[in-house]
């Protein structure tokens, strides 16, 4: 007998033990793995879903996951099969009467077969269950997906179209009234988002205005503030939102600040239709339709400033 064979079968099954370890840790979940279950995600886990997320060429901001986080951290389910994630979503809960569905995704190999929409339901009552009665929710749909949430109670509102600003050369010219929001009065701040959104939010308007990287303005005319937003980098380039403003110069005078900080990369900005001003503002500085989605709302529909609102 050879001196080094039982050496050449300890390495042989040294090797395929190792395979087999590895292939448990990256094996892929199949249906008969185990009982699928839905539950609350952890931070881990919640930025699994932004990288599919960005694998699906959502582009999500580089630190939106940890402002969300941070206001919500009961606000993200998700379902799994064997132990592993296969989906998720974002359920957070803004105020006791307003809450936004999502950052809904599937892995692929697990879409059309139903694991979705019992997800998307339980997501639904779920954040219902976190809110007052009467509360209202939003979400963003695609086109083809808007069937399906008005099935689930959802009414459409608006639709909101994204525009791309590219090639964008910075202005040497910058408005006077142009303020950064670092040391500016909070509570003026927060009673101009009320007016623009459904509902208190100071802990997720500060977390936001205040991200890393990010560029905060706002424009102050009198004494009095006109408008202000936010742009944050994301996978690619930058988006801009919110961004609220009296009048579309005021918008035009808080974009051409944001156009100073881009670094001559792609701008994008959402525009809802019910603000024909926004749209308009768009086109006119050459930007570029690339996505549009349906706003849509179960409960009461807000009351909001739209004619203010670019997202």
């Amino acid at each position: 007998m050879p001196v080094n064979q039982n050496n050449d079968n300890d390495l042989r099954w040294a090797l395929i033990a190792r395979t087999a370890r590895k292939w448990k840790v990256e094996r892929k979940p199949r249906m008969i793995d185990g009982i699928e279950r839905i539950r609350n995600l952890n931070k881990t886990e919640q930025r699994l879903l932004l990288s599919w997320a960005e694998k699906e060429g959502w582009n999500p901001g580089l630190h939106d996951a940890d402002s969300f986080w941070r206001v919500d951290p009961d606000g993200f389910l998700g379902i799994e099969i064997g132990g592993i994630i296969v989906g998720g979503g974002a359920i957070v809960k803004h105020n006791p009467r307003f809450g936004f569905m999502g950052l809904f995704i599937m892995r692929p190999e697990f879409r059309s077969k139903k694991l979705g929409t019992k997800l998307w339901y339980a997501r639904r009552d779920h954040l219902l269950s976190r809110l007052e009665n009467g509360a209202t929710i939003g979400l963003d749909a695609v086109d083809t997906m808007v069937p399906f949430y008005a099935r689930g109670g959802f009414v459409r509102y608006t639709r909101q179209v994204r525009y791309e600003w590219s090639g964008i050369a910075a202005s040497s010219y910058i408005s006077d009234a142009i303020i950064t929001l670092e040391n500016f009065n909070f509570d003026i701040l927060q009673k101009y988002d009320r007016d623009c959104f459904p509902g208190p939010r100071s802990e997720y308007l500060r977390l936001w205005i205040q991200q890393p990287d990010a560029h905060a303005f706002g424009l102050e005319k009198r004494g009095k503030l006109r408008g202000f937003g936010a742009m944050r980098p994301c996978v690619s380039g930058w988006k801009i939102g919110p961004l609220f403003a009296d009048t579309r110069t005021d918008a035009q005078e808080l974009l051409m600040a944001f156009g100073q900080h881009a670094k001559g990369e792609s701008m994008y900005m959402d525009a809802p239709e019910s603000n024909p001003e926004a749209n308009y503002l768009c086109r006119s500085l050459g930007m570029r339709e690339v996505f549009g989605c349906v706003r849509m709302y179960r409960g009461a529909i807000p009351n909001l400033a739209d004619t203010r609102s670019t997202q």
